[in-house]
Order: C-alpha cells, then structure tokens, then sequence
C-alpha cells in the first residue's frame, strides 16, 4: 500500500493537552462559523443578488456540508490522525501534507492582523487611543490567552459563540414577529422580496455569481478538527459537529438573511455597513446601531482568538512531521506551543505595525494573498477522501460509522462545486486579484516543498549511509 506511513502513524511524539469538553467543541463549531462575513460581509452579497441573495448562503452551506462530511468519514476511519491538514498528507502523500498544511497556516496567521485592525477600528469609536495602541493591546491580549492553555482558548470562544448565538436567536424573534405583520405598524412585510425589481433583480447568474464572496464568509466549519485533538475522544467530536454544521449554517445564515431582505428592502443595503443594523433600525429597535457594533466587535475577536489557536497548532502539526522547525514542537508547562503561539502573535503586531503605514495597502494585500487559499485546502481534502475510500475498499476494510453519502458522486460533486468557485473568482473582475495572488502563495509553497525536499535528500542519505 502506497504513502501509508503517515495513516498508519500519525500521532504527533509530543502530545498536547486533552482538556477540551463537549460544550467548548460545540461552541468552537459553531464560533468558526459565524463572524463578521455574516453580520457586516452578508451586505455584498444582498447587494449582488438582491432578495434571493439568501440562496446563494443555502448553496455554499450545501457544499461546506459536503466537505465536512468527508472529514468525518476520515476522522472516524482514522481517529489518530489529529489535524484537518494531516488528511492530505494520509490520502495524497508527504507533499500534499506539506503544501496544505502550510496554506491552511498562511491563511489563519494572516487572519490574526486583519480581525486585529478591524478590531482596532471598532474599538476607536469608544476608546481614546490611536488604531496602533488599540490592535497591540488586542494583541497582547490574546497572546496571552492562547499562551495560558487550550482551556483558556476555549473558554472565551465559548463566551464570544454564547453571545453571537443569542444575539442571532434573538434577531430571528424580533425579525420573525416583524415580518408576519404581529409588530410592524403595516402589516406582513413579505412584499419586499419582490417588491424592488423582484426577486432576482439581477438575475440567477447573479444569485451564483455571490456564491464565492459567501464561501469565504462561511468557513471555518473545520476549526473543530484541530480542536478536537485536544479532547478525549477526536474522532467522534469531528464526527458530531460535522453532522451538525448544515443545521446551523440554515438557521444563523439562511434564515438571517431571508428576514433581512423580508423586513427591510434589498436596494437600502450599503456596502461595509450591517444589514443587521439596517433592519434592527428599521424595526425601530432602540440602540440597534450601539448593540451591533458590540456584537460585531464580539465576532472579530472570536474570529482573531480562532486565527491563534489554529495557526499555532497547525504549525505544531507541521513542526513534528519535520515540514517546519523543530524548535517548534516544545511545548510549554501547559502542554500549550508556545513557541508557534508566538510566531502568530509576531504576524499580527507586524500586521498592524504595517497597517499604521499604509491602512488600505496592507489591509487589501492581506485578504487578497490568502482569498482563494480555503478553496484549494478543501480541495486537497476531498481529493484525499476520495483516495482513502478507494483504499480501504480495494484492501476490504469495513466502512467507519460515518460515511460520504452517494460516494464517489458527491465528492466529485463537491470537487466540481470548488472548481467552478475557482473560476468564478477568475473571472469576476473584483475577485481576480485575490485569484492571482492565492495563485501565487500557491507555486510558492509547492516550490518550498521541492526545495526542502532536495535539501532533505542528503541528509537522509548520509543518516542510511
């Protein structure tokens, strides 16, 4: 059997911590789901689809589904394997193992800067200080917390997911009552998906066209499978909240955004600003504008507490498989890496140190070099699931519990989906930048891996010789 060494033994040699519950795994799943891409990013998307824009969330929540089920067929077939990006390595080899992992790194590390800023923008609305004194001290504050212990980690995303989940429980009441006419002064407000240019005001090219902008805005489904290797029982954990994303993303996203467009006309909506905020005033709720901006900050430190946690353990992961330095697998009295919290922790101050020089520059150059990164790491993922299905039948091995429905059509399905997002961004002009540059962070790692390699050649040699 071909690559079979990293399945067969994928423990990481130093272990971390396994003091994560089933309540912090959950509220994990269901924080890297909602961020700010839903309560203030969702505004693009009305805008580019108009009321059906709604649909455009129920397709891409469809395909992360997919990708999610595929994970925990292999997290259930393979429950030693404890990070997502440690998939490609056992299905596709050392190299994909390389080149996924260090992609699914550079794209959470450049996530701690970005939610950094826009956290610092927020808070200087409220806080005396320059953008630069408010994102260090964000910084500093979740070093520290990442640096405590996992426990610490999940915690305050415990508390951050606690707070976007009951403030999005308690819009769909209010939105819900305002819509079927019980608490608006003119009745029903369902007119309004039709309304303004109908349904489709731009037609269902356009409803397709919004669905790689809402890709980006939904993931992070995955974060609970690094999570996961630090609790008693991972590949059940994945399992379970994996079966559990499409509930969810149905309810926080797709009813979300069908309420909004019902309550407040599409063409109201602007650019940048919350379509939450637009229909909480136009419900008339006091302090919408006040209670959103604490929401929103909420969600921007959840997604920068997540961009820690997960870059540093994914860097951990590479470190002890070799593909990174071997400093970096230390970990501190905590069982916590330390080291690789604090390569993060120095992305982010130079992010924002940088940002303090050119805002706008440094801002669009980060989410524009890691735009399409999510697309290709999922990609590899399902490429690998396919590869280990086809493997454990050829050598007659029973199917885990949980298995992809319809294999092989909806991995290739799935497969196809991602495809056409990556030419979808190809070819839509405001997207193309984001292509070009994933493209090239793209051969960038392929060529490390290459080089490495042929540097770890005669090394390996000369250790047989």
């Amino acid at each position: 059997m071909t690559q079979s060494s990293p399945a067969a033994n994928p423990e990481p040699s130093h272990e971390l911590s396994r003091s994560l519950k089933r309540r912090h795994l959950t509220m994990i799943s269901i924080g890297g789901i909602i961020g700010a891409g839903l309560f203030v990013g969702s505004s693009t998307s009305i805008i580019a689809g108009g009321p059906a824009s709604f649909i455009s969330y129920g397709i891409t929540g469809i395909l992360i589904l997919l990708v999610m089920r595929m994970v925990g067929e292999m997290a259930t077939a393979m429950p030693q394997v404890r990070s997502f990006t440690e998939f490609a390595r056992a299905g596709l080899g050392e190299g994909a193992g390389f080149v996924v992992g260090w992609l699914y790194w550079y794209f959470w590390v450049l996530t701690v800067p970005v939610e950094a800023i826009a956290g610092a923008k927020i808070l200087q609305a409220w806080i005396p200080l320059s953008p630069l004194q408010i994102g260090v001290g964000l910084m500093t504050v979740m070093t520290c917390v990442n640096l405590l212990s996992a426990r610490s980690y999940a915690e305050f995303e415990f508390w951050f997911a606690s707070i976007k989940v009951a403030a999005i429980l308690a819009f769909i009441a209010i939105a819900t009552s305002y819509a079927f006419g019980f608490t608006s002064p003119h009745g029903a407000t369902f007119g309004n998906l039709v309304d303004h240019g109908g349904f489709t005001p731009h037609g269902w090219i356009a409803v397709l066209a919004a669905v790689p902008t809402v890709f980006f805005a939904m993931t992070g489904a995955e974060i609970t499978t690094i999570a996961a290797a630090e609790s008693a029982q991972p590949g059940n954990a994945v399992a379970r909240m994996g079966s559990a994303v499409i509930g969810r993303i149905l309810i926080f996203y797709v009813i979300s955004l069908f309420l909004i467009v019902s309550v407040t006309p599409w063409d109201t909506v602007r650019s940048g600003e919350s379509p939450f905020t637009l229909a909480l005033n136009t419900m008339h709720v006091p302090w919408a504008g006040a209670v959103m901006s604490v929401i929103i900050l909420t969600a921007v430190l959840s997604c920068m507490n997540s961009a820690f946690y997960v870059s540093s353990r994914v860097l951990f992961i590479l470190a002890d498989r070799g593909d990174a330095p071997q400093m970096l697998v230390k970990l501190n009295a905590r069982r916590v890496p330390s080291k690789s919290v604090l390569i993060g922790a120095a992305a982010g101050f130079l992010g924002i140190i940088a940002a303090t020089e050119a805002p706008q520059a440094v801002f669009d150059f980060l989410v524009s070099s890691s735009g399409a990164l999510i697309v290709f790491v999922y990609m590899a993922i399902a490429l690998a699931q396919i590869t280990l299905r086809r493997r454990r039948e050829r050598a007659g091995t029973p199917q885990p519990q949980v298995s992809m429905w319809l294999f092989p059509w909806l991995s290739y399905a799935a497969i196809g989906a991602m495809s056409a997002v990556l030419i979808a961004m190809a070819f839509t002009p405001r997207l193309q930048q984001d292509f070009k540059f994933s493209c090239i962070t793209l051969v960038v790692a392929i060529l490390a891996y290459r080089l490495t390699r042929r540097i770890r050649r005669p090394a390996a040699l000369r250790a047989a010789g």
